[in-house]
């Protein structure tokens, strides 16, 4: 609709500076948003603001449901848009348009549709038209609320009337019920009164049996008591009987068999003394004669003091390799006594297998038994270890040392047999040298075990 006089644009820029100093009304707003929304599809993409761009391609319905407030904040701070807007509602509603311009908006309209209009096109007055149907909107509402609340009270009334109603049948019903159930309650308990007689004779009967039952049971009790009695009696004592017939049966065989071992092994180290004196001892028959027992220095031989001159020191390797050539030789290890006292810094693991490789060493030159002793409360964990060939390797038992374990494998020994215990420590080497043994020390290890 082109309006070209003077007059209506004077009128238009008198609206335009009007300004709503309060929120748009609820109703209002969403009847502007609708607005907008149709006019979209009569603008080009150029015509749009920029934030409103997105939403050219949406249907009015999803352009009000999600670009709403952007375009109530458009339609507010673009005046050349909003003036567009205005254009399309002046050809979509010119009767409209045209009375809200003329100042007369007409009176059968819908007031949020004046106020949506009134909003858009900024006529004079628009402000008070806006605030109108607020109110409008308002009242109306507050009348809906109004009549809804007073056809919910009609409707409480009437369901109230209906449950005293309700009530009142409900009530002479259960009257006429009850007086016909106490009419029964009194029946029955009359056949109450006579079944109680019945059920406490029989009661009375019941309690003399059960007596007489119950002494019986007492007196089988007793008697079954006394049979089990006697039966764990005498399964007790067949159980001791059998269990110390099979411990003197176990002791018999064990101390043959310990006693066996530990005589056949003394044996084997006799036998085998006995052949390396008869090596080392050997002469031949007519070269000794018994003038060659007297004392005395000839030329060219040895003197005492020479002789003392080939004894070996303690701190000698060449010691234990005399000491490991003996027959049946058995060389015991405080493990973690030779490790830390060569190489403390290392981990355990590591110092442990260490230790273990240079004896499997050691065992394979001199073919001597080895038992290499490690102290289990070192271990935080058991010990995933395959021992070497030629060695056999023993943690101590929680709660005890390996110290014991060492004494414990030297008393295992039968006397004779020698017995090379290898540690520091002074009271672990006094304790094997009263039992029999030979105590050396760590650093003589392991300078053996460097030479391998």
């Amino acid at each position: 609709m082109e309006r070209s006089d003077g007059i209506g644009k004077a009128d238009e820029a008198a609206g335009a500076a009007e300004v709503l100093d309060h929120p748009l009304p609820e109703g209002v707003r969403h009847r502007v948003i609708a607005v907008v929304a149709d006019a979209f599809g009569g603008l080009t993409m150029a015509e749009l603001p920029p934030q409103l761009r997105q939403y050219a391609r949406f249907t009015p319905s999803r352009r009000a449901k999600f670009a709403g407030n952007a375009m109530a904040a458009a339609l507010e701070s673009h005046t050349l848009f909003r003036q567009r807007v205005a254009e399309r509602l002046r050809e979509t509603q010119p009767e409209l348009a045209e009375a809200l311009e003329s100042g007369s908006p007409p009176a059968a309209a819908d007031p949020l549709d004046v106020a949506a209009a009134a909003y858009v096109l900024r006529p004079v007055g628009w402000v008070k038209l806006v605030a109108a149907a607020g109110e409008e909107a308002l009242r109306a509402r507050a009348e809906r609320a109004d009549e809804d609340a007073a056809r919910e009270i009609r409707r409480l009334r009437e369901e109230l009337t209906e449950a005293r109603a309700a009530a009142r049948a409900e009530g002479d019903r259960i009257r006429t019920e009850l007086e016909a159930a106490r009419k029964e309650a009194e029946k029955a308990q009359r056949k109450l009164r006579s079944s109680l007689s019945d059920v406490r004779r029989g009661e009375a009967a019941v309690r003399k049996a059960a007596a007489e039952l119950e002494s019986v049971r007492a007196a089988a009790a007793a008697e079954k008591a006394a049979a089990e009695s006697e039966t764990r009696r005498l399964k007790a004592r067949l159980a001791e009987t059998e269990a110390a017939l099979e411990a003197s049966r176990r002791a018999a065989r064990e101390g043959r068999s310990v006693e066996d071992m530990r005589v056949r092994l003394l044996l084997d180290t006799v036998l085998d003394a006995a052949q390396g004196l008869r090596r080392e001892l050997a002469l031949p028959p007519a070269s000794m004669r018994p003038a060659d027992t007297v004392d005395a220095v000839e030329p060219g031989r040895m003197t005492p003091k020479d002789i003392a001159s080939r004894a070996l020191s303690e701190t000698d390797p060449a010691l234990l390799d005399q000491l490991l050539a003996l027959p049946q030789a058995h060389l015991v290890v405080d493990g973690y006594n030779v490790t830390k006292t060569g190489y403390p810094t290392m981990p355990l693991e590591k110092q442990r297998l260490r230790l273990l490789g240079g004896l499997a060493v050691l065992a394979a030159q001199t073919g001597a038994e080895m038992t290499c002793v490690f102290d289990g409360a070192e271990l935080a964990a058991p010990v995933l270890l395959a021992p070497p060939r030629g060695v056999r390797v023993l943690f101590s038992k929680p709660g005890q040392t390996a110290d014991e374990l060492i004494r414990q494998l030297v008393r295992a020994e039968p006397p004779g047999r020698p017995v090379v215990v290898v540690s520091t420590d002074r009271e672990v080497a006094d304790g094997v040298a009263r039992a029999g043994a030979r105590p050396v020390a760590s650093a003589l290890l392991l300078k053996r075990l460097s030479r391998t």
